[in-house]
């Protein structure tokens, strides 16, 4: 009989800020899948339920969870470090890692934004990312109009490289995206 030739799952680590815990999506962290559900924006751009119910908000997070198995990236919950409050969530996807690339993708509740949440997690799993993954380029896309979000790239040392015209299919219409790197630095 042929033995098991499935490769090995990721393994989510456990990184910490001095304000944050990023961890592994729980079955507990409904709480933000709902808050997430009814924002106007988080829906339309990430793969959040719109319409929330707990069946739906139990399989966005075993989606998450699913992620390690096969192999897609890493999907970690952004929570508080004083209480382990779910209060976001941000992955690094592996598609291209055979090419020495990663893309890097976020959101926050409503709750949690404008107090430098988001840039602090980017930057502990952008850093984590270039030290421990096989890449030499982390990609971030933004929408045109998320401002806050560019701030945020910026802050965590991604650069804008320019306009990427009709990049990616959302809400049915093709919409431009702004493409931000953060690349390993080699000596000299």
């Amino acid at each position: 009989m042929a033995q098991d030739e499935s490769p090995e799952p990721l393994v989510l680590p456990r990184l910490e800020t001095r304000k944050l815990i990023l961890r592994e999506f729980r079955d507990s962290d409904l709480e933000l899948i709902r808050e997430a559900s009814g924002d106007p924006l988080i829906p339309l751009i990430t793969s959040v339920p719109a319409d929330y119910t707990e069946a739906e908000g139990l399989a966005f997070i075993k989606r998450q969870q699913g992620r390690l198995t096969s192999r897609e990236g890493y999907a970690f919950v952004i929570a508080n470090r004083a209480d382990d409050r779910a209060i976001g969530a941000i992955g690094v996807w592996i598609r291209n890692i055979d090419l020495g690339r990663a893309a890097v993708g976020y959101w926050l509740g409503s709750s949690a934004r404008g107090q430098g949440t988001a840039a602090a997690a980017l930057s502990a799993v952008s850093d984590w990312a270039l030290e421990n993954l096989e890449v030499v380029r982390l990609e971030l896309f933004v929408e045109e109009w998320n401002i806050a979000s560019w701030r945020t790239a910026e802050k965590a040392g991604f650069s804008r490289e320019g306009l990427l015209r009709r990049w990616e299919l959302i809400g049915g219409v093709w919409k431009d995206l702004y493409v931000y790197s953060k690349v390993r630095e080699f000596p000299k």
